[in-house]
């Protein structure tokens, strides 16, 4: 049977935290696959935000949801050219405190454009504690993590960091990893403590 990718295990976790109607954030939205399925799963009453460097990777996102065939059953999503190290400037009010989920996938775009444009740990780590004050009590972050690129293992490294060091009453830290294989892609994910 096999255990779930690191994508798929993300998903997982999201979806288990996450309902009709609630806010939630792709910190990296590349080619829209994680930000369409966010937005499926909060549905037309929800609110998803997108965040890109670049303009291509919003393209693509904008693309695949206008070929999605149930476009109703799709809330607005707010495409948004900025670093993901400043979602908390850039969302609404409402947001701060009520969102769901912040997903992450970092890395380069793939399937063309630049690929010397990559995540950087100091705008990741901005965006990582941008996203846990965001964060409703019980919401969770997750961080799809790419050692195996040039400077992927350094911002992999800054993430665990990061994680080892949140503060246990803010928040839980877990790492979804495969020991055997040290430049797969891995998962880090933090959930918000219901009370600190």
């Amino acid at each position: 049977m096999g255990f779930l990718s690191v994508l798929g295990i993300a998903h997982k976790w999201i979806a288990e935290r996450t309902s009709p109607g609630d806010i939630v954030i792709d910190a990296t939205a590349g080619g829209g696959v994680d930000t369409l399925a966010l937005a499926k799963l909060v549905g037309p009453k929800g609110k998803v935000y997108a965040f890109d460097i670049q303009q291509e990777a919003l393209d693509r996102t904008s693309a695949r949801f206008a070929a999605y065939a149930d476009a109703a059953a799709l809330p607005e999503v707010k495409l948004l050219l900025q670093s993901h190290s400043g979602m908390a400037d850039a969302v609404e009010q409402d947001a701060i405190g009520r969102t769901a989920a912040v997903m992450f996938n970092l890395g380069y775009l793939p399937g063309g454009g630049d690929l010397s444009v990559i995540t950087e740990p100091a705008s990741t780590i901005a965006a990582l504690n941008a996203a846990v004050t965001l964060l409703r009590p019980g919401g969770i972050v997750t961080c799809v993590l790419y050692p195996g690129h040039p400077g992927g293992a350094e911002e992999a490294a800054a993430v665990e960091a990061w994680a080892a060091n949140l503060p246990q009453t803010l928040a839980q830290a877990v790492i979804y990893r495969q020991p055997q294989r040290p430049t797969a892609p891995y998962l880090v994910a933090a959930e918000k403590r219901q009370r600190p």
